[in-house]
């Protein structure tokens, strides 16, 4: 057979980090403003014109056709479980970030549907028991992903341990052999080495059915079937049985660490040929990290077309990710098809934004779980009151903080504390009168909460979420339970 040519562009690094965002900078975009470009096509229509139709569009953040004016997602509060349909601006443009905002208000809420927009009916929903882990898994709350797509506030799906999202009854999903496209844009910096976070084609009745009968992208640092290059995280294809990051299982050099803030997945298959293509979402084109024949005892494949978000395909759930978009093809997409979804990718303007609006109030959720928050034990505003991990419970006295313009976050009175002012790994987080110290000063900076006089992270220690467990101050180092959702 013949294998089809791709050129490999160099891979850029990032030159600079994005600077921190401080709480009392409103440089933070309000949802719901209009589309500044407008594209005659988006990523679905390309490839309609390159004759590889989607068959599935999932994205929070914005439509993946022109012409698409529907709903993209759908929300559920905890306060009186209803539920509100997430739709876009305008026709093809980014999500009704403000309409999310307004209905979850002082409450918590979570993504309970993701919208297929090909019209195919492919929806996600919370995934099923399988093989590997019970079910139903859980949801992922619906802000701890904000981004800025186009200029406007949107959010993505912040999948932590336990979140998983299914389709096990699809129309028009690739399966046996038949040739499909995949791509995501993911979070190059949420990853775990947890099994397995993927997205695509996987089995219709949650277990593992043997080698070949998935074929999803897989993103994460997962090194007990495949690796690339570096320390990760890697685009590799999850095709049941094993992660592959090029013809063969173990070490595939050519894969790269690919760890842009926003970062483009591809997976492509049909008969003994499959491909990986990467790239950073924000710039450049993409680079082919593999294209080539099958592993084997992969050919032919035996695709059986469900779709998954977040998990296994026996519905292991042990990973964390983030996915603000993607998309499953009929057919084998082209180089010129591709290239042209990438740079529709970049120009949609995808850039980091921490939430934390001067003047806000509401919950602080943690990156650990959805159902989480940053709790003033009782509610209480006497000085030393420790701040807490609780489930989030509606308590608005001892939930309902605000996020303020001269960087303090505030409940009862009191503010958020670093006991002592004392800069040290494993400090306690109380509650005290503001006084205007370092110590009750607070910056928002890609997901964590850092106190900018020290540099230091808001942290549940040992990732512990069983209720009372009081806050700290640590070292940042990019974990899930340094990451918090403001309002």
């Amino acid at each position: 057979m013949t294998v089809r040519p791709r050129l490999r562009h160099t891979r850029r690094a990032l030159l600079a980090l994005a600077a921190a965002t401080t709480l009392a900078v409103a440089g933070l975009l309000a949802g719901g403003g209009t589309p500044s470009r407008a594209a005659t096509q988006e990523p679905c229509d390309i490839y309609a014109s390159g004759g590889t139709p989607c068959v599935a569009a999932h994205s929070t953040t914005r439509a993946l056709y022109a012409a698409y004016n529907g709903s993209l997602y759908q929300v559920r509060r905890s306060s009186d479980n209803s539920t509100l349909n997430i739709g876009v601006v305008s026709a093809g443009g980014v999500a009704n970030s403000a309409a999310q905002d307004s209905f979850c208000s002082g409450t918590t809420c979570v993504i309970t549907e993701i919208y297929d927009q090909s019209g195919h009916g492919n929806n996600l929903t919370d995934a099923p028991g399988g093989g590997a882990a019970g079910g139903p898994d859980a949801l992922a709350n619906a802000t701890s992903a904000p981004a800025t797509v186009d200029g406007s506030k949107v959010y993505g799906v912040y999948i932590a341990a336990g979140d998983g999202y299914r389709d096990d009854s699809t129309s028009g999903i690739a399966t046996g052999d038949a040739a499909e496209g995949e791509y995501a844009v993911f979070d190059g910096t949420h990853v775990n080495n947890g099994c397995c976070f993927d997205y695509g084609n996987a089995e219709t009745n949650n277990n593992d059915n043997g080698a070949g009968h998935m074929e999803a992208i897989y993103f994460g640092t997962e090194t007990a079937w495949g690796r690339g290059s570096g320390n990760g995280p890697w685009i590799m294809a999850d095709m049941e049985n094993g992660l592959f990051s090029g013809q063969g299982a173990g070490l595939n050099s050519a894969d790269p660490t690919t760890n842009f803030r926003f970062t483009t997945a591809m997976i492509e298959g049909e008969s003994n040929q499959w491909a990986i293509l990467g790239g950073n979402a924000q710039s450049g084109s993409l680079a082919t990290d593999y294209s080539g024949v099958r592993p084997s005892g992969y050919n032919p494949m035996h695709k059986e077309g469900a779709i998954i978000l977040g998990i296994g395909g026996d519905n292991s759930k042990g990973s964390a990710g983030t996915f603000y978009e993607g998309v499953m093809t009929s057919g084998y997409p082209s180089s010129t098809t591709e290239a042209s979804v990438q740079a529709n990718i970049v120009a949609a303007g995808y850039t980091t934004s921490s939430g934390g609006s001067s003047g806000a109030t509401g919950t602080i959720v943690s990156g650990l779980s959805s159902s989480k928050c940053a709790d003033d034990n009782n509610g209480s505003g006497t000085n030393g009151t420790k701040v807490q991990i609780w489930d989030c419970d509606g308590n608005t006295s001892a939930q309902n903080w605000t996020v303020n313009s001269n960087g303090t976050l505030t409940i009862a009175g009191g503010c958020m504390d670093i006991t002592g002012a004392k800069y040290t790994n494993g400090t306690l987080i109380e509650l005290w009168t503001c006084n205007g110290g370092a110590n009750q000063q607070w910056t928002a900076s890609n997901g964590e909460i850092v106190n900018p006089h020290s540099g230091m992270c808001l942290d549940d220690p040992a990732s512990n979420t069983t209720n009372g467990t009081q806050l700290i101050l640590y070292t940042c180092n990019g974990g899930s339970n340094q990451k918090w959702t403001l309002p």
